[in-house]
């Protein structure tokens, strides 16, 4: 008997997965050399400047259907999905993918639904069993989270609420600047999420996710950039994706990063770009 297929289900065409595969965790057929580390994807869609949204907190549809499309395969490739608190309480997001043909969407079981990830360093996130992460838990049409915080007693209510969707707090040491900053060991995080199973961890945002991964000293654990530019500015005042300026040993400032093997995929009205981080 087949199953239905929800209506909120998206396709997208083998024809136009092709070119993502040089950028994508390697399918594991054994044949690729086991890694301490997950292969780490940072993916996100900007707008012409750079911006992820309009103002800390609200939601804001910048890409196409087809680019959307895009994300939710991307999705179905990795085994964890990540974002911060921040947009977890502004969100109240899915996390998963609604692609005809993982679980949930026209297969049985979980196959290609990634575990969300969400780095919540004080618990912060009101999560409830009416949060759409676990409406979608109970339909099978997705996984609980892992929370990563440094509160070493989180409330037993949603310790237990995780527990009985599957789902769990994830403990670590995360320190916080006089101004209030946590600051993320994005190295030992990602050995950590390695240990728990995740072997491909796609890296979504926000803007304050992004930018931590993207200090020089974190450079090294991405895999690979795909980022979807959109054909609109947003205006001053969003959610920008700008790294911290780096200056050489003459105290010369220089570009922060920068991307080696670089390919540009014209995709609907938006462009995706996929790349690697230069060493």
């Amino acid at each position: 008997m087949a199953l239905s297929i929800p209506q909120d289900a998206m396709e997208f065409p083998e024809s136009e997965r092709e070119f993502l595969e040089p950028h994508l965790p390697p399918k594991d057929d054994g044949s690729i050399p086991i890694s301490a580390a997950p292969f780490v994807t940072l993916t996100f869609a900007t707008s012409l400047d750079s911006s992820l949204a309009l103002s800390p907190g609200a939601p804001t549809a910048i890409s196409g259907p087809q680019s959307k499309a895009m994300t939710h395969y991307l999705r179905s490739r990795h085994d964890g999905i990540l974002i911060g608190a921040g947009t977890a309480v502004a969100d109240d997001p899915s996390l998963n993918c609604r692609l005809v043909g993982v679980g949930g969407y026209g297969s049985d079981g979980l196959h290609g639904q990634p575990r969300p990830v969400v780095i919540d360093p004080t618990a912060r996130w009101d999560f409830t069993s009416s949060s759409k992460l676990f409406k979608l838990c109970r339909d099978g049409k997705g996984r609980a989270p892992w929370i990563v915080t440094a509160v070493k007693n989180p409330p037993s209510e949603k310790a237990s609420l995780l527990r009985e969707y599957g789902g769990k707090f994830v403990f670590m040491d995360i320190t916080t600047s006089d101004i209030g900053e946590h600051r993320l060991d994005w190295h030992g995080l990602m050995l950590k999420l390695k240990e728990n199973g995740l072997k491909s961890v796609m890296v979504e945002g926000g803007g304050h996710v992004i930018n931590s991964l993207l200090e020089p000293q974190y450079l090294s654990e991405i895999s690979s950039i795909i980022v979807t530019i959109a054909p609109t500015w947003l205006g001053q005042g969003g959610v920008v994706v700008s790294p911290a300026r780096r200056h050489d040993d003459a105290g010369k400032a220089i570009p922060a990063a920068r991307l080696t093997g670089a390919k540009w995929y014209p995709f609907g009205e938006d462009v995706v770009l996929c790349g690697k981080i230069k060493p």
